[in-house]
């Protein structure tokens, strides 16, 4: 676990946070300019010093201003990926990824690197980033994308202990983007150490993230799972009214094969049929579901086209502030004494005809559970 307990005074902002983040899978820290989001991982890493408090990666204290411990940025086993690439324009690709490791060396004569002898990693990280066919050129052979790549594997070969990547895609273009964004989803699921990743885009939460810290004004105004956060009150405010939508992490039980339709139970003993995915059963998944796909009625249909029919709850009502815009309804799913979240859009005037009200049961109809370009299924 990553605990940060720290305040700090900048001349536009305060920064006080309490947080705990898991020691696995990838956190997007995620706000509105200002917010504060690098300003966190800048603490992790020891670029800028809290004034007061404590932050500690698995126990390990790497600050405490009580106890006067503070770890030198060498010596706290971090990562760190800027929004430019920042390598070294007289080293070839190969020179740039083991500079880090050399670097390394300085400290511990245990990790000295020779020039036939590479680090055990080595070829898995220039593997996992696509560097093979790179490493003899310089950076200024490089596409922004691929430089990028080469400044993600710099960091991996230190062998950190947490990864901080602060907005690595914002200054690449939407091809570059589109380029480094595969190799960002495998590294989510081949790297076994806890990454920090400071975004304001919510497609690269959706592709990447398990974890979000939701940032305003220096504070943390919401924590939890991404399943959790992209549904709730806290993060709606994010979300572009017409595409509102609900992500689960689900589990496939079934494959039709017939009709080509794949079941995924998202919540216990409640699932949805979609399009077939190539995957095997008892594989987790990642989908998404839009509020406009779903509708409301008072009682279970049985001569219906529609296939996903689920027993909800009424959790939260929004009001009706333009009858010409839709009413945003979240819903609980599930049993078993475990809630999940679902939103769906309704007109102004199907909620007032049906009289919803909190804690009404109702059943949520699901149009369709798409995969697309944009909407994948995301393996985790």
């Amino acid at each position: 676990m990553i605990d940060l307990n720290f305040k700090q005074r900048f001349a536009d902002f305060d920064l006080d946070i309490q947080a705990q983040i898991p020691s696995s899978g990838i956190t997007a820290i995620f706000g509105r300019s200002g917010a504060g989001k690098t300003s966190i991982i800048n603490a992790v890493s020891g670029l800028k010093n809290p004034d007061f408090g404590s932050i500690s990666i698995n126990k390990r204290v790497l600050f405490d201003s009580q106890q006067g411990i503070n770890l030198a940025v060498e010596k706290r086993d971090i990562g760190y990926v800027f929004q430019e690439s920042r390598l070294f324009p007289h080293y070839k690709v190969k020179g740039n990824l083991l500079y880090g490791v050399k670097n390394k060396a300085l400290f511990s004569k245990s990790h000295f690197i020779g020039k036939e002898k590479l680090p055990g990693n080595f070829n898995q990280v220039v593997d996992l980033l696509g560097l093979s066919e790179l490493l003899d050129r310089h950076p200024a052979d490089l596409s922004g994308g691929e430089r990028q790549r080469c400044a993600i594997a710099r960091a991996l070969l230190s062998e950190p202990k947490v990864l901080l990547m602060d907005e690595p895609l914002a200054s690449l273009d939407l091809p570059r983007k589109k380029e480094v964004m595969p190799f960002l989803e495998s590294l989510a699921q081949e790297i076994q150490i806890p990454i920090l990743y400071v975004t304001h885009s919510l497609d690269e939460i959706l592709h990447l993230a398990d974890h979000m810290l939701l940032m305003d004004s220096g504070r943390v105004v919401g924590s939890g799972d991404i399943e959790t956060m992209w549904a709730s009150s806290a993060f709606k405010p994010w979300h572009d009214e017409a595409d509102l939508s609900t992500i689960f992490k689900g589990v496939i039980k079934q494959h039709h094969q017939r009709y080509a339709l794949t079941y995924v139970e998202i919540a216990p003993s409640c699932g949805v049929w979609m399009s077939a995915i190539d995957a095997n059963l008892d594989e987790s998944v990642r989908i998404r579901i839009h509020a406009s796909d779903v509708s409301l009625t008072l009682s279970e249909s049985t001569d219906t086209s529609i296939r996903n029919i689920l027993p909800a709850k009424v959790v939260e009502l929004a009001p009706v502030t333009d009858p010409a815009q839709p009413v945003s309804i979240c819903l609980a799913i599930g049993e078993g004494g475990v809630e999940h979240y679902l939103w769906a859009n309704i007109t102004a005037w199907a909620y007032e005809d049906l009289q919803l009200e909190i804690g009404q049961k109702v059943f949520a109809q699901i149009k369709g559970v798409k995969m697309t370009n944009k909407d994948m299924a995301i393996r985790k």
